[in-house]
């Protein structure tokens, strides 16, 4: 990878396309260009929403516009241009021949920032064949990425068609080979999941918008130190960690990738299976920004991939419940608030991931809502079965505990346990 060098000098244009629908407005999107630059290193010298009335095909902007970004590229000290936007590959190679500048578009700014995130041999087998399947479109008339990863030589002129070919062909090959090496990788997660299936402690997956705070939250809950910055894109590969909950002893707590809107094609095929977790999950919880402007075209956004994914609105089968976690309150003044207060419902829970209120109750609610099948059980021990009695006690709810005496002397205990019918089958199944 490696085509935008840490620290050097962009200009981000976001081009603003008319009869073109857009979620966000174009000052958020914008902002949200700004923070996906941020995110690799990026120094920002200026960032401009142009409008195009008529997409140009061989520059998508008009010559007026590239001659201005030009000019700011030069009076900035800028080295590249951002264009929040999908460039074809002759709109990239002609924009740089114009600007004399590297140009990247927003696929190829995402893939970068998850080349530099990705921790797992997943995530970079991930990483690279959305690369590779990105870098195959533009290698008839923009060879020049692969030959400067190669460590070409500069040369004015491109390489010869069996050149280029060869360069296609290696690039198929390669490709070929990852997704062989995925399909184990996936198959291997799968077992796993067959595995905590039957285990089974249940799974908690936390969803939600890039830069929502789900990292920041799963670190309060877990007391893990899992990276926590306030960049987009901050969690690429899963990280999961047991947690303790009231009512349940041991369930597994997912962090996932944060969900953005416009996620180019190449991207939501190759990151599928970092999703895949969720569609495991017994509850998702959906982290999101409530001091962000953009908070509610955010909450589409994911609940749209959900349901790509087959989990949110889902007609038919057993549906995942969603609870919402409205995180940032720190950063809302009273009035902001109280009305966010008077507006959540049942399956709300409002915090601050930083400061750490109101996460006790979301611990809580999560233990409720695991527990919300589990019904009360009546057990007779021998007083002498320390070791099921102690079961009971952590993986239920000792309701009630009484000492007796049976016919024959020895001494009992009558348990009254409330259980999930999963940890009732599994105290039956103890001695077998």
């Amino acid at each position: 990878m490696g085509e935008v060098t840490r620290g050097a000098r962009a200009v981000v244009i976001c081009p603003d396309i008319r009869g073109q629908s857009y979620e966000l407005d174009a000052e958020s999107r914008l902002d949200e260009a700004r923070g996906l630059a941020l995110a690799i290193g990026i120094d920002i010298a200026a960032g401009t929403v142009l409008p195009v009335r008529q997409v140009r095909p061989n520059l998508l902007f008009g010559p007026g516009q590239v001659d201005n970004i030009r000019i700011t590229c030069e009076q900035e000290g800028a080295e590249l241009v951002v264009v929040d936007g999908s460039l074809s590959p002759i709109q990239q190679r002609n924009l740089e021949d114009k600007l004399q500048r590297k140009v990247i578009d927003r696929t190829g700014l995402i893939l970068e920032i998850f080349g530099e995130r990705a921790a797992t041999a997943e995530g970079r087998l991930q990483v690279e064949l959305a690369h590779l399947d990105y870098q195959q479109s533009r290698l008839v008339r923009s060879w020049t990425h692969l030959e400067r990863q190669r460590g070409g030589f500069g040369f004015l002129g491109g390489p010869g068609e069996t050149q280029i070919e060869a360069d296609r062909r290696m690039i198929r090959q390669r490709m070929g080979r990852l997704r062989r090496e995925l399909e184990q990788v996936r198959k291997t997660r799968g077992l796993h999941r067959e595995r905590r299936g039957r285990a089974p402690w249940p799974v908690i997956a936390l969803v939600g918008y890039t830069n929502a705070g789900k990292s920041t939250l799963f670190n309060r809950i877990t007391g893990e130190d899992v990276m926590a910055e306030d960049l987009l894109f901050a969690t690429l590969d899963p990280t999961m960690r047991a947690v303790r909950l009231p009512g349940v002893e041991k369930a597994i707590l997912s962090d996932t990738v944060g969900f953005i809107s416009d996620l180019p094609t190449q991207l939501i095929a190759a990151f599928r299976a970092t999703l895949e977790e969720v569609t495991a999950a017994d509850v998702i919880v959906h982290v999101r920004d409530m001091a962000s402007p953009a908070a509610g075209p955010q909450k589409n956004e994911v609940l749209q991939v959900l349901s790509d994914l087959g989990i949110a609105e889902s007609e038919g089968g057993e549906k995942i419940p969603i609870l919402e976690v409205w995180n940032k309150i720190d950063l809302l003044d009273e009035d902001d608030l109280t009305e966010l207060r008077n507006l959540a419902t049942e399956d709300v829970v409002l915090v601050s991931a930083q400061t750490g209120e109101g996460v006790d109750r979301l611990i809580e609610r999560l233990g409720a809502e695991l527990t919300q099948e589990a019904e009360i059980h009546q057990i007779r021990l021998s007083a002498g079965d320390g070791q099921r009695i102690a079961w009971l006690h952590a993986h239920g709810e000792v309701l009630d505990e009484r000492h007796e005496q049976t016919g024959a002397g020895k001494p009992s205990i009558l348990l009254e346990v409330r259980m999930t019918p999963r940890d009732y089958g599994r105290f039956f199944a103890l001695d077998s």
